[in-house]
């Protein structure tokens, strides 16, 4: 038996009987009269890293490197991706694959779900940059290592697209990459 609570269930989502639905194995219980019992999960971000082990054979072979998932479920998603060792090997292109084929049968098992592939850097400047994807970011300046805090400047055009719906964007950035972002317009 398996067990998707609520909690896990994408909001909105209509799951029924007989459905093909993908899912991720949250936990185990065991010692419980009925036997083990299974907890799953459509909500976690390690849904999303196996679905992309699944779909793309160069992250099953180890030419690209899942670095980090932030998820909003049944929303958008943020997957950050590098190649490990071949540098010539594109990441990016290689999750999305040819006009978008990859990416988008992976979409379809998310239910819709808008997915943003951005390439990581070990740089937090450059990293954070990729991050407010789609939108255009003129600089990125680190106030501090330590706190992880940077303030991003955009195009003014930009500033709605790079904070998102209801800061949507900027706080799925901010999950990915682990720092707090101070997102402002050019003419500041």
């Amino acid at each position: 038996d398996a067990i998707l609570p609520k909690a896990e269930q994408v909001p909105g989502e209509v799951v029924k009987e007989g459905d093909l639905i993908k899912v991720f194995v949250v936990d185990i219980r065991t010692g419980e009269k009925n036997g083990p019992r299974v907890m799953i999960s459509r909500t976690h971000p390690g849904l999303v890293k196996r679905i992309f082990e699944k779909e793309v054979p160069e992250i099953s072979a180890g030419e690209v490197e899942i670095k980090a998932v932030s998820r909003e479920a049944g929303s958008r998603t943020k997957i950050a991706v590098a190649a490990t060792h071949d540098e010539n090997i594109d990441p990016v292109g290689a999750c999305i694959g040819q006009r978008g084929v990859r990416v988008n049968k992976i979409v379809d098992q998310l239910g819709g779900e808008k997915l943003d592939v951005v390439r990581y850097s070990e740089n937090p400047a450059e990293f954070v940059a990729a991050s407010l994807a789609p939108a255009d970011v003129v600089s990125v300046t680190v106030i501090s290592e330590e706190e992880k805090t940077c303030k991003v400047v955009v195009p003014n055009s930009q500033l709605s697209l790079a904070i998102g719906n209801k800061g949507q964007n900027a706080r799925l950035a901010a999950k990915l990459t682990g720092w707090k972002i101070d997102i402002n317009p050019e003419t500041e």
